[in-house]
This record gives structure tokens, C-alpha cells and sequence, in this order.
């Protein structure tokens, strides 16, 4: 008997599930969600479903600069199918 590994969800499935998740995270200073706010410049998902995640902040004197890119990682690896995620904070687009 041999394990199979699980099917890959469907790429553009899993990007819609992931911004969902990115949806739940508010920044602090303005009441809408970083994905609304425009913060999120790139999302890439590997053919494993690793993700990568680009973002900024509204300004970098955020007060919570260190917390927010954790808060994204967080949020995306509860997305259904997700199996790790990095997210990088940047600075130019």
C-alpha cells in the first residue's frame, strides 16, 4: 500500500482563496482590509501550493510594521490546500 499525495487545488481557485484570507487582515490606522487598501503587490503560488507574498504598509512608520507581514502569513496559511508561506515586506512596487 502506498500514500498518494493529495491533489493540488486548482491554481486560480487557491489565489481567490487566498485573497479571501488576506481580506481578513485590517490595517489598524484605516478600517480596511490590506487587499482593498492596495497593499498586496504580488501573490505567487507555486505548482506545490508554496506561496510568496509581496506587501508594503501605508507608511513605514506603521506602528505595527513588524506584526502586519506575520498577520498575512497567518491569515493565507488557513486557505484550504496551502502547504507554506512566505511573505515579504517591500518598499517599492
Amino acid at each position: 500500500m502506498t500514500d498518494t499525495p493529495a491533489p493540488l487545488p486548482d491554481k486560480e481557485q487557491l489565489q481567490a482563496e487566498i485573497i479571501g484570507m488576506i481580506r481578513t487582515v485590517y490595517d489598524p490606522e484605516i478600517p480596511v482590509n490590506v487587499y482593498d487598501l492596495g497593499l498586496i503587490y504580488r501573490i505567487e503560488i507555486s505548482p506545490v501550493a508554496d506561496v510568496e507574498i509581496d506587501m508594503t504598509l501605508t507608511s513605514p512608520g506603521c506602528p505595527v510594521a513588524g506584526e502586519m507581514p506575520g498577520m498575512v502569513q497567518r491569515a493565507v496559511e488557513e486557505a484550504p490546500g496551502v502547504r507554506s508561506v512566505v511573505v515579504r515586506l517591500v518598499w517599492d512596487p
